[in-house]
């Protein structure tokens, strides 16, 4: 088995399992904004369809659609607007399939992806 170059550990607060403790701590600090009215809406996992899913002359089966998860979605409160973060590493943030999902975020769905 190939060792993983992710360091993260995983995190549960309030049963919710974290894929690193930053990403963790992030979620407890959009829980006490969301407390203080400063956000509202908070979800967790958000789900974006980026390609529909398509089905090759031949195969058996249709091949699933293209979907990018976030980590979090949230309405800033005092601009009214719709937020949608991913908490990444340095190295994460390289990867060519997350610069091309985020790419297709805002060229799709007009959503600039923010980065914490």
């Amino acid at each position: 088995m190939a060792k993983s170059i992710y360091i993260n550990k995983k995190v549960v607060i309030d049963g919710i399992k974290f894929d690193s403790k930053k990403e963790a701590r992030r979620y407890q600090a959009l829980l006490l904004l969301q407390r203080v009215g400063e956000i509202s809406d908070l979800e967790l996992q958000p789900k974006f369809e980026l390609v529909k899913g398509v089905k090759f002359s031949g195969d058996a089966r249709a091949k699933p659609a293209v979907r990018y998860f976030a980590d979090f979605a949230y309405t800033d409160t005092a601009t009214g607007k719709r937020i949608v973060e991913d908490v990444k590493s340095p190295v994460t943030k390289e990867k060519p399939s997350y610069k091309m999902k985020r790419h297709m975020m805002l060229a799709i769905h007009g959503i600039e992806v923010l980065e914490t």
